[in-house]
């Protein structure tokens, strides 16, 4: 009888992440895109020409900030136990 009852349980697949896991990565990936989007630019075509742009706000604190949050919650959605009660 109960080693039927092993066999059942070794054959149902078991998911390291629940959902709520899930959404918390999802939100970090989108979290570390935006900062690499808004990263991204503030070059010239000319190499001759430099453009003081590449030094901005948004490129030397935003963005940077926006990927160090996501990869936060990243970590955050790794350790999270969607199982644990108050």
């Amino acid at each position: 009888m109960g080693e039927k009852k092993r066999k059942e349980e070794a054959k149902k697949k078991h998911f390291v992440f629940e959902r709520k896991n899930y959404k918390f990565m999802l939100i970090g990936v989108a979290f570390i895109a935006l900062g690499f989007i808004l990263m991204t630019g503030g070059g010239s075509d000319d190499p001759a020409v430099f453009n003081p742009e590449i030094y901005s706000w948004r490129r030397i604190r935003l963005a940077p900030a926006l990927i160090l949050i996501g990869f936060g919650i990243e970590v955050y959605a790794i350790l999270l136990n969607p199982h644990k009660k108050k």
